[in-house]
């Protein structure tokens, strides 16, 4: 098992160092006649070109090490380190999803538990599940009329479904045969869910937890692209109004890191309660 993951760890090393080598001599590759013309013509009326280019890795790595060198600086609403602009993006995206858990995974118990509550909010669910988050937004702006209220609506919405459904899934498929002792031994219906149902449904659970936060994730980008101000989706979009290619491409890796980590943090979890069990 262990030479499987060093092996493998090191075919993903080398696959990056390859992407990476190729991308770099792409961006260092001379520029096209009508292109370095355009340049020559530019440099003679006492201008410069302003085309914008896709920076090389190195490029980006230096802007890299730049910004995490300082990533909590603040100098001004427009101009503010990574690491502040992530820790606005976390905190909304982990106050929504918790709330909608506290919805989500008591609604999923009696839905999982109660065929009648099942067939009486299924149309519901149906309806309700396929809007996009985004949808959600206009309305939130102007009810709540707080952008940092509506974003975390937003991710509150989107987080709630595969919360909801993995619960009542994983209620719904625990054995009768347990829920049947628990009946013989006089178990009240909160002792059961809480004794012998939660145990049983909690890996079902914790994967639509896990689906969760990485739809919460992706949604929060494109939400702060819309309200503005601060968080990792705004800074991605400002870096792109400044045509700071490098920025942009180290917020989307940023982007990616931190969604790998909150993916492992819930992963590591459902193993371990898999592992208990």
């Amino acid at each position: 098992m262990a030479s499987t993951k060093l092996r493998a760890g090191l075919l993903s090393a080398l696959i990056l160092l390859v992407l990476l080598g190729v991308w770099e001599i792409l961006c260092q590759a001379p520029t096209s006649n009508a292109a370095a013309a355009d340049d020559e013509y530019a440099q003679l009326m006492g201008a410069t070109s302003q085309e914008a280019r896709v920076p090389p890795p190195s490029a980006v790595f230096m802007h890299a090490v730049s910004e995490l060198s300082q990533p909590f600086y603040d100098a001004g609403p427009n101009d503010k380190g990574i690491g502040i602009q992530l820790a606005h993006s976390l905190y909304r995206v982990l106050t929504g999803y918790f709330l909608a858990a506290l919805v989500a995974i008591p609604v999923g118990f009696v839905i999982g538990m109660s065929p009648l509550m099942y067939r009486a909010l299924n149309p519901f669910i149906q309806i309700l599940r396929p809007i996009s988050p985004l949808a959600w937004m206009p309305l939130a702006l102007f009810i709540i009329q707080d952008s940092e209220a509506s974003a975390i609506f937003v991710i509150f919405i989107c987080s709630i479904w595969p919360m909801l459904l993995n619960t009542a899934f994983g209620v719904a498929g625990v054995r009768r045969d347990w829920i049947n002792v628990a009946r013989t031994h006089e178990l009240s219906p909160l002792r059961t869910a809480l004794t012998v149902i939660l145990p049983a449904a909690l890996p079902t659970i914790l994967t639509g937890m896990r689906i969760s936060v990485g739809i919460a994730w992706l949604v929060i980008v494109a939400a702060e692209m819309l309200v503005g101000g601060t968080g990792i989706g705004y800074y991605v979009w400002n870096e792109w109004n400044n045509l700071d290619l490098a920025s942009v491409i180290f917020s989307i890796v940023m982007i990616g890191v931190v969604g790998m980590l909150l993916d492992l943090m819930l992963g590591a979890v459902a193993r371990l309660v898999s592992y208990q069990e």
